[in-house]
């Protein structure tokens, strides 16, 4: 689950989810809710493999919004769908999604840059249900 707050001239994208790489998805999904108007309409017809280095979760996340960014401002493509797996070494990440299409995806705003300003990851205890709960905070510069 993502949420958007407001954060002076920028944008915030609060994550919560079950696991780290769920984290990982929905960030990722927050991030192009915040690209486009209509996420749900972008259908999953291409696939890009993702590969990021690093262990700590902080910059995982930085590295990942990172990494989908530059994706859609070199190549236009956005992405809807994402399977990650975490391993010793980062994460790996199939992400599916397609070229923006100006006709059929709203453009809602232009995302300049993920900010290491206000970034966290935290892990909760475990809950009631047994499941660990993770919860990110991210800036974005718009």
């Amino acid at each position: 689950m993502y949420e958007v707050f407001e954060h002076t001239a920028d944008l915030g994208l609060r994550v919560r989810a079950n696991s780290l790489e769920g984290l990982l998805a929905e960030a990722g999904r927050g991030l192009f809710s915040l690209i486009v108007t209509n996420l749900e309409q972008v259908k999953s017809v291409q696939e890009r493999l993702i590969r990021i280095e690093g262990g700590e979760p902080e910059y995982l996340l930085f590295d990942w919004l990172n990494e989908l960014l530059y994706t859609f401002d070199v190549e236009g493509l956005l992405f809807c769908e994402f399977s990650l797996q975490l391993d010793a070494t980062g994460l790996t990440a199939m992400c599916r999604g397609e070229a923006m299409q100006l006709d059929r995806h709203g453009m809602d705003h232009e995302v300049k840059a993920i900010t290491y300003h206000g970034l966290k990851v935290q892990q909760a205890s475990s809950s009631c249900d047994g499941h660990d709960r993770w919860l990110a905070e991210v800036i974005v510069d718009i």
